[in-house]
């Protein structure tokens, strides 16, 4: 650190970041160390006797059909609410960055979607999709002659449905990036392009799309954290896993494995399993994808 800043004061800086560091190594290093400590064994069911077995936790887990069968669930999962949410994002806040009559309600509109949590928006789309009280059933029923459209039953259905719905909440965040992104685009740009005869759809792609770029790289890194994190509580919530595992991501898994069948050594393999991929990707999304970012304005 710079003592310049802080003369007469020489462990003055180090006191400031002393509460900092110590949340971080309290709540987050410290949790970490010992999951990865716990992965090596396993333990009885109210953890009164542990009995090291090295790698057998993670060894099991590969070989598991059902971790193998939540993992595929939840890369498909999270392939659905990064590419589509932030497609139909990036839609929405070009619609908005137009000049149009009540903008701003539209704005607020689409945004506020962000504010609701994970628990109410799984409340709100398993009412929406109730086989026997829901709209959408209802809807389609009368559209299709009398069909039930049941997605309990459906593991395929159940987890477009889920998918779609953690897509919709995590929608109103993207707008906001997106929209701030395209508002700082130079105009100037877009005009020349104008002149040179670029209809909309060739200057999107050839000049407010690359400046995009450093805005779309960080929007692929927090929605890949919230599909792989943050919607425990709307699965919770709709499908509790079900049906038949369908969407049963990989916290899911984790969270019935460690707090309901009390497997605690699986469950810190678990945790270190994503933790591994997902600074594995965060490694390769820095490299590749950051790198060819344009950050020039």
């Amino acid at each position: 650190m710079n003592e310049d800043k802080f003369p007469g004061h020489k462990f003055l800086p180090y006191i400031l970041i002393t509460p900092s560091i110590a949340v971080i190594i309290i709540f987050l290093i410290g949790p970490f160390i010992q999951s990865v400590y716990t992965s090596f064994f396993v333990s009885t069911t109210f953890g009164t006797n542990t009995i090291f077995v090295g790698l057998r936790n993670y060894i099991r887990l590969f070989s598991s059909p059902d971790y193998l069968n939540s993992a595929v669930v939840t890369f498909k999962f999270a392939a659905f609410v990064i590419i589509v949410g932030l497609s139909i994002a990036l839609a929405i806040a070009q619609l908005l960055n137009q000049k149009i009559r009540g903008v701003g309600f539209y704005q607020v509109a689409l945004i506020w979607t962000y504010a609701i949590s994970p628990t109410i928006a799984g409340v709100i789309w398993a009412s929406m999709f109730a086989p026997s009280t829901g709209l959408i059933p209802y809807i389609i029923s009368k559209i299709s002659g009398g069909y039930t459209l049941n997605w309990m039953t459906n593991g395929q259905l159940a987890l477009f449905i889920v998918a779609a719905a953690a897509t919709w909440k995590m929608l109103g965040y993207n707008i906001i990036f997106f929209l701030a992104g395209l508002q700082n685009v130079p105009d100037e740009f877009l005009e020349a392009a104008q002149i040179d005869g670029a209809n909309p759809w060739k200057s999107f792609w050839r000049i407010t799309f690359p400046l995009l770029s450093p805005t779309t790289s960080f929007l692929l890194f927090v929605n890949m954290l919230y599909a792989f994190f943050q919607v425990f509580g709307l699965i919770d919530i709709m499908t509790h896993g079900g049906p038949g595992n369908a969407t049963e991501i990989l916290v899911y898994k984790l969270y019935r494995d460690g707090f309901i069948h009390l497997n605690t050594g699986s469950a810190s393999a678990q945790s270190f399993i994503i933790f591994f991929v997902i600074s594995v990707v965060a490694i390769i999304q820095l490299r590749i994808v950051t790198r060819k970012a344009i950050y020039s304005r």
